[in-house]
């Protein structure tokens, strides 16, 4: 399993324990792949090749099929970004504030997570903060009709790190969210021994800085491996139809056949049961607002 990429090399940890650098085939490189053609997660075959000076080293000779990416649109806008592959949860983390939490934002990372089959969790981390308890409440009222485990962390006052370390203890998981959500303090918090580098919020504009450069896959001591990933500052969603965005909001989902008309889009149409659950406030209109947004390419 692939768990660092850079510098055009690989770490790569053998099924046997040992981990290994190794770099890509040429032949890989001329392969056409979805995003990135190895990325941290990805299962790989590795051969033993000659280093020079008697020495061996290794390449990747195959890549195996992904069961699951996260994949977000690229900062350019005509790739895609995939940041983990064969990822079993996800957990969109946000700060209860410093920096203030942009509700569109962590929609567009579950439509993320949902688009590529990945059920995911949500985060809330520097819950010692005034004020942060409402703020979980108004994130476990947003999120409870579409049936999101909400968890209220704090890395500084270890409050819900236990929950956490559950969460983690199996499979292959990544956090991802903005810059300065603390995704590399809450692994710091939970093993020490890791010493992930973190930073301080810009004053001037309280956003993060970025502290991680490359995602990695780190093995915890508890169990489980875990993707700490870069942060950044806008979530694009790649490679998901204006009518695959319905399938990707469970409280949108749960409802659509109650709808008058067949193939209703939910924006303005008469008679739509969504709608309607939105006009009544079972269902926020954050949620609607980020699915209309979506839905039209905004």
């Amino acid at each position: 399993m692939v768990t660092a990429t850079g510098g055009g090399g690989y770490s790569v940890l053998l099924d046997e324990g040992e981990e290994v650098q190794a770099v890509l085939r040429g032949r890989l490189k001329l392969e056409a792949r979805v995003g990135d053609r190895v990325v941290i997660g990805d299962r790989v075959l590795v051969v033993p090749v000659e280093a020079g000076a008697g020495e061996k080293g290794w390449a990747v000779e195959r890549v195996e099929p992904r069961a699951s990416q996260i994949v977000r649109r690229g900062p350019t806008d005509r790739r895609p970004k995939v940041i983990a592959a064969n990822v079993d949860r996800m957990l969109a983390v946000v700060a209860a504030r410093d920096p203030e939490p942009r509700l569109e934002q962590l929609d567009r990372l579950l439509v993320i997570a949902e688009a590529n089959g990945i059920r995911p969790v949500i985060l809330v981390n520097k819950t010692d903060l005034p004020g942060a308890d409402a703020f979980v409440d108004r994130i476990r009222k947003t999120y409870r009709e579409a049936g999101y485990r909400v968890v209220a962390v704090s890395a500084e006052s270890g409050r819900g790190l236990e929950e956490l370390r559950g969460l983690l203890g199996t499979g292959t998981s990544a956090l991802v969210g903005a810059s300065g959500v603390g995704k590399s303090s809450l692994l710091n918090a939970l093993a020490p021994e890791l010493e992930l580098r973190t930073g301080e919020l810009s004053r001037k504009v309280r956003r993060g800085r970025h502290t991680t450069v490359r995602a990695r896959l780190i093995r915890l001591p508890s169990g489980g491996l875990v993707a700490d990933t870069p942060g950044f500052g806008d979530v694009g969603v790649w490679g998901v139809s204006a009518d695959e965005v319905e399938g990707c909001f469970p409280e949108v989902v749960q409802r659509r056949e109650g709808c008058r008309f067949r193939g209703c889009a939910h924006v303005t149409e008469p008679g739509c049961a969504v709608l309607a659950a939105v006009e009544a406030g079972e269902v926020p209109e954050s949620r609607w607002g980020s699915y209309v947004a979506l839905r039209e390419g905004v």
